[in-house]
């Protein structure tokens, strides 16, 4: 498992660490979710997925509800989904997941954030074949919990892949069986703690503390604005 374990493993304690940030973007995973695919969870994976990240963070259930019914409200803001790829410090890559109201606004915000901090936008699609959409689960399990038992019986659903380290797991799977495996995670009877599509790197660099020290400066810059939802990278 290794340091990658660990970087994914602590992903949300470092990237959703300041709760004055934290629920914004968890409800407007959500809103986003329900306006895509309707407003029931039991037939909507994404939605179901988002509601159970959210509630792993301590989301209030009032809160997950005006997320939910934001999605058809009259005055429903109009998200848009963007990308943007670049190059941080070290030469570490970055995929940048956003949805915005406003373009303008969330690319001139992530260009600056990347010229100010050792980086740099790359054009549209430079990184296209450099990372892999997976459909990713993370969940946590309890003490005599049979991780190969359960391998076996998430491979009919998309499973391609499990890191388990005590008692937490993460699952990757086929981007298309996102919902097939993580309704097939919750029937395990464990406790998901985070679950959506993500971008993994196809091939991962180390970096020294010294240098990851930069390239965190930059990632979390990033992830301070309201308008950036993930932050992927090619980081072992």
């Amino acid at each position: 498992m290794g340091r990658a374990f660990e970087i994914r493993r602590g992903a949300k304690e470092k990237r959703w660490g300041k709760m004055s940030k934290l629920f914004p973007k968890l409800g407007k995973s959500i809103t986003m979710a329900a306006k895509e695919g309707g407003d029931d969870p039991e037939m909507n994976a994404k939605l179901r997925a988002a509601i159970a990240t959210a509630k792993a963070e301590n989301m209030p259930k009032d809160n997950i509800d005006k997320a939910i019914a934001r999605a058809t409200a009259k005055d429903a803001v109009n998200y848009t989904e963007i990308n943007y790829e670049g190059k941080g410090p070290h030469g570490v890559l970055l995929w940048v997941e956003c949805a915005t109201d406003n373009n303008t606004r969330t690319f001139s915000n992530v260009r600056t954030t990347f010229n100010k901090n050792g980086g740099g936008l790359l054009p549209t699609g430079g990184l296209e074949f450099m990372f892999t959409r997976k459909a990713v689960v993370q969940f946590t399990t309890p003490d005599g919990f049979d991780i190969e038992e359960a391998e076996l019986e998430l491979i009919d659903h998309g499973l391609e892949e499990i890191e388990a380290e005590g008692n937490e797991a993460i699952a990757f799977g086929e981007f298309t069986s996102f919902g097939s495996l993580s309704k097939a995670v919750e029937e395990l009877g464990v406790e998901i703690t985070k679950a959506g599509p993500e971008r993994i790197a196809n091939s991962l660099v180390e970096f020294t503390d010294e240098q990851m020290e930069e390239i965190d400066i930059l990632i979390e810059k990033l992830e301070d604005d309201e308008d950036v939802l993930n932050v992927f990278t090619n980081i072992g």
